[in-house]
């Protein structure tokens, strides 16, 4: 089981990247586009990446929005789909 700290600092991670490729994940649920457990599910498969640092950075990088994120990314694809507008 992941930590507290793991867990939050990952979820920070996810909200980040989603906002960088423009996607309000708060606005994607209300909306019903996504599923219960996508977003825990999204957070737990950022925790399996082996290096979160390099996102840290490359999220701090970047200015503005961006259309696609890091190859590396665990949830490239779903934020692929929340930007096309299906459902996750």
């Amino acid at each position: 089981m992941q930590s507290t700290s793991t867990l939050k600092r990952h979820a920070d991670l996810v909200d980040r990247m989603a906002n960088t490729l423009g996607v309000d994940l708060e606005e994607k649920m209300m909306a019903g586009q996504m599923r219960p457990g996508v977003l825990s599910d999204a957070v737990l498969a950022c925790t399996g990446c082996a290096n979160p640092e390099a996102c840290g950075h490359w999220l701090a990088a970047q200015g503005a929005v961006v259309e696609q994120g890091p190859d590396y990314c665990r949830n490239g694809d779903l934020f692929a789909l929340l930007k096309a507008g299906k459902q996750a």
